[in-house]
């Protein structure tokens, strides 16, 4: 519980200060006058001054404000942002006399820093400690359904067998696999461990799907090792943890995650008994996969992801960059595109988590080890920046969108409108905080 908390802690405060920082810095750098800083909304717990800028830590831990002249929001929303501060107002330096691009500057440096930050964790991740692949292990089967016909050779391969080299080449991670096969010439040559004779495939010259298709169908063999589990899912109640190694399922030897992933998709609302190895002890539980409806069909789940065997690459500082680059770009995506889901209402809103969730999340990151927490601290970093960017009033995005209407309108909305978009917008959040602590405490007690 410590853990948790403790982690809950650093995650939240990291991310709430980067973002306020962002916006802090780059609102003295165009002159605006910042009345306070604060982390955390509320009256203060600890409070000082320097200059004519306030510093609060204060007591609600859910976010944080930089208070600026001309941005003193009154009634609801100035009480929780702590109410007046004490200097003296500069009329010259308030943030509505600025023009429209130093104000929009403003606005988004606090998911700039964000994104800023997951991507300096990624990149430094990958300088340090280098780039994480999935270590090259043997075979666990070939889905001959997948197969082109031309690729039968890899039908004689059985659980167990190691694939070592494509043509000359000699692979240390299932990445190496995938990159070589797609350069190979169309003679296409597998050296396996053990066997003194290649498999030869002739693949269709320039087919590059085809050979996207034979990727697809070898499965790796890896342990049932569990990674993260999700806050309030089946295997989370059980009280499974990452790290965890399943070895049994009722009397069924689980050699492998896709004997386990395939003993738990046959028993869809039935309770299993998993046994698994914690540390060094075999321990004793009974989950009930939750039914999910697919194609007509129904199978088990438990929602606990894999944790497979991985090796660090080590790569040069131009593909660090590359690589936080890549992995920023790819998060965004990720969150955009969920968030999509819930609103058009394809994903159950169900999935929304609040404070407890994120504590959960934190301390299985940290058990799992630094890497673990550092990525997950920097997906949710930017899980924060597509989020404050919604169009709701309150939010970055909504400040943004209230500066567009300007540009537009060629005049400022009134602020008796903007106060009132404003508290309209903290209802919203505070019903979405509403709706996600419940689905925490349903969680719970489910």
């Amino acid at each position: 519980m410590l853990l948790t908390l403790a982690s809950l802690v650093i995650v939240l405060g990291v991310l709430i200060f980067a973002h306020e920082l962002g916006h802090f810095l780059v609102a003295k750098v165009v002159g605006i006058q910042v009345l306070r800083f604060s982390l955390g909304f509320g009256r203060p717990v600890i409070a000082w001054k320097r200059g004519e800028t306030e510093y609060w830590i204060s007591w609600i831990p859910l976010g944080g404000y930089v208070k600026m002249a001309g941005l003193e929001e009154e009634g609801m929303v100035g009480e929780l942002e702590g109410g007046k501060a004490d200097a003296a107002i500069d009329p010259a330096r308030s943030f509505d006399r600025q023009p429209i691009a130093a104000r929009m500057a403003v606005i988004l440096a606090g998911v700039s820093m964000n994104v800023l930050l997951a991507f300096v964790i990624y990149a430094g991740l990958a300088a340090v400690a280098g780039v994480s692949r999935f270590a090259m292990t043997p075979v666990d089967s070939i889905q001959a359904g997948r197969l082109p016909a031309w690729a039968q050779p890899l039908l004689t391969l059985h659980r167990g067998d190691r694939i070592t080299h494509v043509g000359d080449d000699s692979l240390r991670t299932w990445d190496d696999l995938e990159e070589r096969i797609e350069k190979a010439p169309d003679e296409l040559r597998l050296r396996v461990a053990e066997r003194a004779e290649p498999l030869v495939m002739h693949l269709p010259s320039g087919d590059t799907a085809a050979r996207h298709e034979l990727l697809r169908a070898i499965v790796p063999l890896f342990p049932a090792r569990i990674g993260p589990v999700a806050p309030g899912q089946p295997a989370h109640r059980a009280g499974l943890r990452g790290g965890d190694v399943v070895v049994r399922i009722n009397d069924d030897t689980i050699a492998s995650w896709l004997d386990m992933v395939a003993r738990i998709r046959e028993q869809p609302g039935h309770p299993v008994t998993l046994v698994v190895l914690r540390r060094d002890s075999l321990i004793r539980f009974t989950v009930v996969p939750e039914t999910i409806d697919s194609g007509g069909k129904r199978y088990g789940f438990i929602g606990a992801g894999a944790n497979p065997p991985t090796v660090r690459d080590r790569v040069g500082l131009g593909a660090a960059i590359v690589h936080g680059g890549r992995q920023t770009l790819a998060q965004i995506v990720n969150v955009v595109t969920s968030v999509k889901r819930i609103v058009a209402g394809e994903a159950s809103t169900r999935e929304l988590g609040g404070p407890i969730a994120i504590a959960q999340m934190s301390g299985q990151a940290v058990r799992l080890g630094l890497d673990w927490f550092l990525n997950f601290l920097a997906f949710f970093s930017v899980s924060l920046a597509v989020l404050n960017l919604l169009p709701i009033p309150v939010l970055d995005g909504g400040h943004a969108l209230f500066l567009i209407v300007e540009a537009v309108r060629r005049k400022p909305l009134t602020p008796t409108l903007r106060m009132r978009l404003t508290q309209l917008g903290m209802l919203v959040v505070l019903g979405i905080m509403v709706l996600a602590i419940s689905n925490d405490v349903l969680r719970l007690f489910r």
